[in-house]
């Protein structure tokens, strides 16, 4: 990656773009679903979790996972909710300015600035929850998300 400001800028109209006007537990039922579908149809082995406001709205573990990887999701979560962006943006960005989530007063034991967990925000509202990835690279845990994003908000 040389040009890290395009990427940063592709990101955050990412997270301007994928907002929910509402998210209800259906929905999370919905988007959680998808994201496993998609992974099986591509035969990636991954855990997807969905959370609104602290509570637990969607889980799932595909064959291969293990309880490491919800560790991952819970690190990773912990980075949305500390910087209010996504785990891959603020990898991205710590890498940029040669930066890392300790050096930001973080301890590395509880915040993973990976790909993966993508701030769940309502219009409005603000940030109110993660929706989750684990198993692939960053950039793919990342992309799993907001590609199932991109076709429910956005019909694409």
């Amino acid at each position: 990656m040389d040009n890290y400001d395009d990427l940063l800028t592709t990101l955050l109209q990412e997270e301007a773009e994928l907002q929910f006007s509402v998210f209800t537990n259906e929905t999370a039922y919905r988007v959680g679903n998808s994201i496993i579908e998609k992974a099986m149809r591509e035969n990636k082995s991954i855990v997807v979790d969905i959370r609104k406001n602290n509570e637990l709205l969607f889980y799932s573990r595909l064959d291969g996972t293990s309880s490491n990887n919800d560790e991952w999701v819970t690190w990773k979560n912990n980075v949305v909710h500390h910087f209010g962006h996504s785990s891959y943006y603020m990898h991205v960005f710590l890498k940029s300015t040669g930066s890392t989530v300790e050096a930001s007063g973080l301890n590395p034991n509880d915040f993973k600035a990976e790909g993966g967990a993508f701030p769940l925000f309502l219009k409005d509202e603000g940030l109110v929850g993660t929706i989750s990835v684990s198993g692939l690279p960053g950039n793919e845990d990342h992309n799993m998300v907001t590609s199932v994003l991109k076709d429910i908000l956005l019909g694409n």
